[in-house]
């Protein structure tokens, strides 16, 4: 069996995600015995940060029991966000009557399935921001964003895919048409996390969508005989060709639990 391709999930919260030792720190904060460290200087954080983010720079606390046993692939600490940029997707009703129907289906293999209770497309792996940093990354983005037009894409292949541990397996829809956009996109994107010292996107990735997910390595289940079962559902479903054809409006960053929106000409 061929290995699932890897996505940006980690194993924490919804858009959370992926993924991988990302910080860069300055020093390591050491000294020599017998001798008192010097003072850290610190440099004051501007204004318009800290009106943006009223209040605590802490972020989520790290309760795994409130998002369905998912583990941190990083952990929590103060001051640090988990930013992640992405294509969202707004899923219309006859969208969902096609996951009412895949999702009991790929039940009765693994009945731990869950619907993903948000969907989009990612063009980042989740990477982890310095609360100050937020919004100059933010505007960096933005600034790569601004050329670029709406497309189409057409997402109508169904495959399984894993985290990079292993430890969530997904249903996906993959990108058939448009991926050449995707790419593009990611490779700004990849600028900004590069300007930051941050983890870049993968480097041949599958643009997808995610339906369902579940804890745990899942494929041995889902792939062969379910996999094939999934698209064949998709290929017959009344207007599948037309629901399936998405028109990109804009790209999204997630940082904590703040949303910045970037229109697409």
């Amino acid at each position: 069996m061929s290995a699932a391709p890897l996505v940006g999930y980690s194993s924490s919260g919804s858009e959370d995600e992926s993924e991988d030792g990302m910080r860069t720190r300055l020093g390591d904060g050491s000294h020599r015995r017998g001798h008192s460290p010097l003072p850290r200087q610190r440099f004051p954080v501007p204004d318009s940060v800290l009106n943006m983010f009223p209040g605590t720079e802490e972020g989520p606390e790290d309760d795994s029991t409130k998002h369905g046993g998912r583990v941190r692939t990083f952990p929590h600490e103060r001051g640090n966000w988990a930013t992640h940029v992405y294509v969202p997707y707004e899923a219309k009703e006859e969208f969902l009557d096609l996951l009412d129907v895949l999702l009991p289906h790929a039940q009765t293999y693994v009945p731990r399935l869950v619907r993903m209770e948000a969907f989009h497309l990612s063009l980042s792996q989740s990477v982890v921001l310095r609360h100050h940093w937020i919004l100059p990354f933010v505007q960096a983005l933005k600034a790569r964003m601004t050329s670029f037009h709406r497309f189409f894409f057409t997402a109508n292949q169904v495959k399984i895919y894993t985290n990079q541990e292993k430890t969530r397996t997904f249903i996906g829809l993959e990108v058939t048409s448009g991926h050449a956009q995707f790419l593009d996109l990611v490779s700004e994107v990849d600028r900004v996390m590069e300007e930051f010292n941050l983890t870049t996107f993968y480097q041949d990735p599958s643009f997808h969508l995610s339906l369902a997910w579940c804890v745990g390595d899942a494929r041995l289940q889902l792939e062969g005989q379910c996999l094939q079962e999934l698209q064949a559902i998709v290929d017959g479903f009344e207007d599948a060709e037309v629901l399936l054809r998405v028109h990109t409006e804009q790209v999204r960053c997630k940082s904590g639990n703040k949303f910045f929106s970037m229109p697409l000409k």
